[in-house]
């Protein structure tokens, strides 16, 4: 069955997908409804939810099962440890569920102290490669790591894809990644002027290599400073991205849409 957008679509109003939102952080988490129907009142219709680590799998789980959103399961690096380390043995057959769409919210930061990198990338690459197994994709956090978690994907061949969270990286470190098989993650960063690399670099990716993210709570966009950032702000990047490029946004709305659902093998 082909792919189709909502009924909104109808309205002329971009109907979005936020990529990337951890309504299970404590900062959302209380007012999650609010939050579900601010968002959906500005046309943001789906979400991706990421876990951070362990003890988020089983509470993720239930909330899809409530809400409906779709999840991602696995240990962010910043949560990397021995207990964590061990905890990925329990992460296979949580993750073989057909109810979890991309192991996540996984990869390497390298702007963290030297004595976590070893313990990271056992955890990256453990992940990674269930991620192969699985033929699930995966949803990449980075920091000062491109280059590393280029390598490491090529070295274990992992052909599923993902997003590479959070973009904020120059053309050829984004088209590293594209040729790859991954779809860049494009947020509130294009909404700083001091970005200008990556401000350059969205306007030349061809759209179909582009998905949209607010990573709430974290990331808020330029004149939000201090604030929580929420799914419902998602439009103002879809603002600035078709500024960037000079098309409809209507058109980057739909292309993007579809292109996260593909990604997550989300049929309507």
């Amino acid at each position: 069955m082909p792919l189709s957008l909502p009924s909104q679509a109808a309205d002329k109003r971009p109907v979005l997908f936020d990529s990337h939102c951890h309504l299970d952080l404590p900062e959302l988490l209380p007012d999650l409804e609010l939050h579900l129907a601010s968002a959906k009142a500005v046309g943001v219709d789906d979400f991706l939810v990421p876990a951070v680590q362990s003890s988020a799998w089983l509470p993720l789980l239930a909330l899809k099962q409530r809400y409906g959103f779709y999840i991602a399961l696995g240990v962010h690096p910043w949560w990397a440890s021995e207990s964590e380390r061990e905890a990925l043995s329990q992460l296979e057959a949580l993750a073989a569920l057909p109810e979890v769409s991309a192991i996540g919210e996984i990869g390497l930061d390298f702007a963290l102290d030297e004595h976590s990198f070893a313990l990271q990338r056992q955890c990256f690459e453990a992940q990674l490669q269930l991620a192969g197994k699985l033929k699930k994709p995966v949803i990449l956090h980075h920091r000062k790591s491109h280059n590393e978690l280029v390598q490491v994907i090529k070295h274990q061949q992992f052909s599923q894809g993902g997003i590479l969270h959070a973009f904020s990286g120059s053309f050829q470190q984004g088209k590293a990644f594209i040729d790859m098989g991954f779809k860049l993650g494009i947020g509130g960063t294009i909404t700083y002027e001091r970005a200008e690399k990556t401000r350059k670099a969205v306007k030349q990716f061809p759209l179909e290599a582009l998905v949209l993210e607010t990573d709430s709570p974290s990331m808020p966009l330029n004149g939000f400073q201090g604030q929580i950032n929420t799914p419902a702000q998602l439009p103002l990047v879809l603002t600035e991205l078709a500024e960037l490029r000079g098309e409809d946004p209507l058109q980057i709305a739909k292309a993007l849409w579809n292109t996260t659902a593909q990604l997550l093998n989300k049929i309507a």
